[in-house]
């Protein structure tokens, strides 16, 4: 990560990632194409449960960031000993942050679902739905975590093979637990829930294999370890803000999804068709993401500022060019999109979906700066920043004009608080990437009373 030309090194590292993640996306418009065939509420049930689902990945995924930048800024500095205290560290915060969710699992399931909607079919089909993924998430958690330690030694097609496990698993699973094929029973959206844990299982198996049963640059120990309260700090110091940073997002989907089913359960369901099928833009950006942040971790813990630019101006080039990908493909083709979880072929399915899907896709490309601004942030352990700059985005924009549009214009005006709130988010990455700079990349690699 040192000495590889950038270009190469990015397209090395960010393939299996986004490979991944592409398969990640998969199985989660699978998981919603099989559950929408059994109805409008049916996926509107599901689309309640996502927030929830979306914190548990917040928490999955904020978690590993934290311990991948620690780990790649320790092996970039040489101590290899700390980026084993490190890794160990942060495989036991997973397993501590199943905690809560298992209490949710087996307690609120239902009183959730009931203050969320309603809908008799939607509360009790839900319940269920998110009792079980969130009693089972102990794996998912612990194989994130797992694949973000690989990840932070330059190792990416290990936990590409994970993900692919994982996604073809649940995808297999889906059908024959919802409807019932050969020997398996009919359970429907209880089905879906099954098999995503089931597909979870077997990507933790497989990344539990290669951590543990084969030599890798760091090491995690399960005997004799010690806490040490300075490296939870440091894995939380970036790590924190970006559970927070994610969390929000799964606090504002919980509050858009309450200001849509004021409309109709319809627009709840539109709006969980757009997050799967964002995600198939979104996932790659987070995959080349994951492949640019050991870069720039590396880079910045060897004060090489050359490289750590290049790499950034780099990965915001590959994000831009899948963010406008994406953006041509939802203003051209809204009704095809919409059409695949539009089984029962419902008129106000499209009559809401189309337009929106038009209005919100263009925050696409803007966001595609605050991704890589972001990963910026966190691999120099200013996770803060990127935090901010979440929370401005979320909750300075778009829910603020998500609730005015929503009283003032009505539904159809609605999405239109998404580009105009990642217009602000791309103002503030931006005002905040040229402060660091001045401040203290620039610095990088030079003496402090060396003149520069």
């Amino acid at each position: 990560m040192g000495v590889m030309p950038i270009g190469k090194l990015i397209l090395n590292m960010s393939w299996p990632a986004i490979l991944s993640m592409m398969m990640q996306a998969m199985y989660n418009v699978v998981d919603s194409f099989f559950v929408s065939r059994l109805g409008e509420e049916a996926l509107a049930a599901v689309t309640y449960i996502f927030p929830l689902q979306f914190m548990m990945i917040s928490v999955a995924v904020g978690t590993g960031v934290g311990i991948n930048s620690l780990i790649s800024r320790r092996l970039g500095a040489k101590r290899f000993e700390d980026a084993d205290m490190a890794a160990s560290t942060g495989y036991r915060l997973a397993v501590i942050s199943w905690v809560p969710f298992l209490i949710v699992g087996l307690f609120l399931a239902r009183p959730l679902m009931e203050f969320m909607s309603g809908t008799p079919y939607i509360v009790e089909k839900g319940s269920v739905y998110l009792s079980i993924v969130m009693t089972g998430c102990i794996f998912v958690l612990i194989q994130c975590t797992t694949e973000k330690i690989l990840q932070a030694t330059g190792n990416m097609i290990v936990p590409m093979i994970c993900g692919l496990v994982g996604g073809i698993s649940n995808i297999v699973l889906d059908p024959l637990l919802i409807f019932g094929l050969g020997p398996f029973p009919e359970l429907g959206v209880t089905g879906a829930a099954i098999a995503t844990v089931g597909g979870q299982l077997l990507a933790f198996i497989a990344g539990q294999y290669v951590l543990f049963g084969r030599k890798n640059q760091v090491k995690v120990r399960l005997k004799g370890f010690h806490w040490n309260s300075q490296v939870v700090k440091d894995i939380y110091a970036v790590g924190g803000p970006a559970i927070l940073m994610q969390g929000i997002g799964s606090i504002l989907q919980f509050c858009m999804n309450m200001i849509l089913g004021g409309f109709t359960e319809t627009a709840v369901a539109v709006m969980g068709v757009y997050g799967r099928l964002q995600s198939f833009i979104f996932m790659p950006c987070i995959g080349l993401n994951q492949g640019v942040l050991p870069i720039l971790g590396y880079n910045y813990g060897a004060q090489n500022r050359e490289r750590f630019m290049e790499a950034f101006k780099k990965g915001f080039a590959a994000a831009f060019c899948i963010m406008l990908l994406g953006f041509l493909v939802f203003q051209i083709f809204p009704h095809q999109l919409i059409g695949v979880f539009n089984a029962k072929d419902s008129a106000e399915m499209y009559e809401i979906g189309v337009p929106a899907f038009r209005a919100i896709s263009w925050c696409f490309m803007p966001a595609a700066f605050g991704i890589m601004s972001s990963s910026v942030f966190q691999a120099s352990g200013h996770g803060f920043l990127s935090l901010w700059g979440s929370l401005i985005r979320q909750f300075v924009g778009i829910l603020p004009m998500a609730l005015l549009f929503a009283r003032l214009f009505g539904l159809s005006m609605v999405w239109y608080s998404f580009p105009l709130a990642e217009i602000l988010g791309t103002l503030y990455f931006g005002l905040m990437l040229h402060h660091m700079y001045k401040k203290e990349f620039r610095r990088m690699g030079i003496a402090p009373d060396e003149p520069f």
